[in-house]
């Protein structure tokens, strides 16, 4: 029940729904409860004419309040009677109607109220897990599937509000019905009541057993959902690979397998849960078969109960099943609840490591330099830098090159604060960018990756990201800069064409290109250009490079590249090799010293 206290946490807003809803379900418990009273001194008049009374009670007090209100009621039915029996009918029928209409009224209003909380807490919890998502570091991401992350928002979602959330309806009205009915059965009988309840807690036992394994079978049950989205993403995203490798069939046995084990795994967690309501039904008729028995007794040997009482005390003994039913039902669904919910709960609950500083200052213009001082890094165990250095003075191009696994793109991973240095210190005018807001950093820096990353928008849409106020002609002013102008105009509809999905309308050139004009509409006084010609063709690559150039005249720039084309313009070179810098200087320096870089060179594999 841990994680169902912190799910609530969530309707704290709504607890005005849940005022009226508890409202709601006292009257209707009420209600329902009376709709059974009522029959007994009907059946008593009806069935024995000796009932009937010509004597107006007298109020004697509260403490036989309960007398005088059965005895007003036996009165006003007697008389109703006596004067004409089909008018009585039509009284004792319309009393009748009316409790179960109050019952029913009362019932719809409690479920219309909680409807609004239900629905809330769900938009909150979604809301809330998608604003975690954003605000975790990468690395989170880099150890998670994809498909579990989005089965947690989604299914994981689904099933709180089924589980936890359908208990919120159940929570007042169920036991309150219970509670209303047991008060008037021990008012009818207590000593048959009492017989009732030694058999209850039996039956209830018996219940409980059948849901012990249901929350470790719904965690099964939504870890291999997450493993089915995971490899559904994967395909989607990987399809020009799968067909490409004539791998079709792989693909769908591993999917096939992934469906066969979560298949298993519902069977048995479904067919446990549906046998709680024929259980509890079963058990439910049996404790009331033993109060045909012990009760028929009570009326027909002993005769210290009459039969219309006994009768209307039948009523109230079913009257408290349907609601026992549906705890018992809720109970397992709080089991699977509670595995959804620690799944969702674990997301909201994972601290994230980068953090902006208790006096981080909001910093909004570069003057002068920035400078990486003796940082070492480690994704896991080994050290990716070591010991490194490197001083970008404003207004300079600095390439980084090196072989794969060099640490190049770990150091735009470090300046642009996805991950944190171990040791060591980044710092932005002497900065430590540590106490630098995040928001503040990232406004100061430009971000152009190797993949284009475009989302399924317009173009206009895309450009506007990082400038969502952006005119018209700015964002025309920022294609033209990133030679993307000539080929936007000629789409079907200029800046409001949809790309498709990640801009695969695009040429990859193209998706390039609109990738630098976004950096160039934000105008950062900082870019980072992290292998952003690696993946383009020769003459994409003229064009994406004619663009760069324009970008960053008059602009502080690290550019992390493999090309020659890309970096032989820089004001200064670092050549990396595990980590470290192996070699530094212009590129005709490092020419002339006819070392790693040149080499390179002649291999033209800055990877």
């Amino acid at each position: 029940m841990t994680y169902f206290r912190r799910i609530l946490e969530f309707a704290k807003p709504y607890k005005r729904f849940a005022f009226l809803n508890i409202i709601c379900n006292i009257f209707y418990a009420l209600f329902s409860t009376l709709s059974f009273i009522a029959l007994i001194p009907v059946i008593r008049i009806l069935v024995n004419p000796e009932e009937r009374t010509n004597e107006i009670p007298v109020w004697s007090g509260w403490m036989g309040a309960k007398d005088y209100y059965v005895d007003y009621f036996n009165y006003n039915v007697s008389q109703r009677v006596a004067e004409d029996e089909v008018s009585a009918l039509v009284f004792i029928c319309g009393i009748v109607v009316i409790l179960f209409f109050l019952k029913n009224l009362f019932g719809y209003l409690a479920d219309f109220f909680i409807t609004f909380l239900r629905n809330g807490v769900l938009r909150d919890i979604r809301d809330a897990l998608y604003k975690k998502i954003l605000h975790l570091p990468i690395a989170y991401f880099s150890e998670k599937k994809k498909g579990d992350t989005i089965s947690r928002i989604t299914a994981d979602v689904n099933e709180v509000q089924f589980s936890f959330l359908s208990i919120l309806e159940l929570i007042v009205r169920e036991p309150l019905t219970i509670l209303f009915t047991i008060i008037a059965m021990l008012l009818i009988s207590p000593k048959l009541t009492i017989f009732v309840f030694i058999f209850l807690p039996v039956s209830g036992y018996l219940i409980s057993l059948i849901g012990k394994k249901l929350k470790a079978q719904s965690h099964r049950a939504q870890e291999e959902n997450g493993n089915f989205l995971s490899i559904v993403e994967e395909t989607l995203s990987s399809l020009k690979i799968v067909k490409g490798f004539n791998v079709e069939n792989q693909f769908e046995q591993k999917f096939k397998k992934s469906t066969n084990s979560l298949n298993s795994i519902l069977n048995s967690l479904v067919n446990r849960q549906n046998l709680a309501s024929p259980a509890s039904e079963f058990l439910g008729i049996f404790v009331i078969v033993v109060i045909l028995w012990f009760g028929g007794n009570m009326v027909l040997v002993e005769g210290t109960l009459d039969a219309a009482t006994f009768i209307a005390f039948l009523a109230l003994s079913y009257n408290i099943l349907t609601p026992a039913k549906q705890i018992s039902k809720a109970s397992y669904s709080v089991k699977k609840g509670n595995a959804a919910a620690e799944r969702i709960l674990d997301v909201l609950s994972t601290p994230s490591n980068i953090t902006d500083a208790p006096n981080a200052i909001d910093y909004k213009e570069f003057k002068n330099s920035v400078e990486i001082e003796n940082i070492n890094f480690r994704y896991e165990e080994d050290l990716v830098l070591k010991n490194f250095s490197l001083s970008v003075p404003k207004g300079t191009t600095v390439a980084l090159v090196g072989q794969s696994g060099s640490g190049k793109s770990t150091i735009a991973n470090l300046v642009t604060r996805f991950y944190d240095v171990n040791e060591g210190a980044i710092k932005i005018d002497g900065n430590d960018i540590r106490h630098i807001t995040k928001r503040s950093l990232r406004d100061m820096l430009g971000l152009v990756t190797q993949d284009s990353i475009l989302f399924n928008d317009t173009v206009k849409n895309n450009i506007a990201l990082g400038k969502i106020d952006a005119t018209e002609e700015e964002i025309i002013e920022a294609l033209k800069v990133a030679n993307a102008w000539e080929f936007v105009r000629n789409l079907p509809k200029g800046l409001e064409t949809n790309i498709g999905d990640s801009g695969n309308k695009l040429s990859g050139g193209q998706k390039q290109r609109l990738s630098i004009a976004r950096a160039v509409l934000k105008n950062p006084p900082i870019m980072i250009l992290d292998e952003a010609t690696s993946a383009l063709d020769t003459e994409s690559e003229k064009l994406v490079q004619l663009a760069l150039e324009n970008m960053m005249k008059n602009r502080t720039s690290i550019v992390i590249a493999h090309r020659l084309s890309t970096i032989q313009k820089a004001d200064f070179i670092a050549v990396m090799h595990h980590g470290e810098i192996v070699e530094q200087g212009t590129h005709d320096y490092l020419l002339e010293k006819d070392g790693v870089y040149r080499k390179l060179v002649e291999m033209q594999s800055f990877e």
